[in-house]
């Protein structure tokens, strides 16, 4: 993936049961924001930054979308417990996280395994225009409006 490519279409559940696809966000700029973990201390600070400067994103026109391998129910929790705004797809299957190139081989502390590339793609008119793979979790907001 690249900026300039045509986005990969995707459906999804979200976190209420409904189906969510790319051509919902037609004629919008999307957030797309894959991260590995609901309840995990990066995951949290990202989500909560993202809730904490939602006026701001809205305001830019921007829709948020986030995407875990977590289950409906984890993304209920994960909404509930920090008042999080948007929607969370539960893409148990990795089916989009592949389609987008972000589920591959991670190293932490000596250890290879498979998971989520934590990565941001700004979708406009179902082109990427930007692709935020150096995510500040703490500061992601600020990445998206190019502060």
């Amino acid at each position: 993936m690249k900026e300039g490519d045509k986005a990969p279409d995707f459906q999804g559940i979200n976190e209420l049961g409904e189906q969510v696809s790319l051509s919902d966000y037609k004629d919008k700029k999307l957030v797309l924001y894959f991260y590995p973990k609901d309840m995990t201390p990066g995951c949290t600070w990202q989500a909560c930054n993202l809730r904490d400067e939602y006026s701001e994103l809205k305001k830019a026109g921007y829709e948020i979308l986030g995407v875990s391998p977590d289950s409906e129910a984890r993304h209920q929790k994960f909404i509930g417990k920090h008042d999080l705004p948007f929607h969370l797809i539960a893409d148990t299957e990795k089916v989009i996280a592949k389609a987008y190139g972000v589920w591959g081989l991670k190293k932490f502390m000596g250890r290879e395994y498979m998971g989520i590339k934590r990565t941001t793609f700004i979708i406009e008119n179902g082109v990427i225009t930007k692709i935020i793979s150096k995510v500040k979790t703490k500061a992601h907001a600020a990445q998206i409006l190019g502060e």
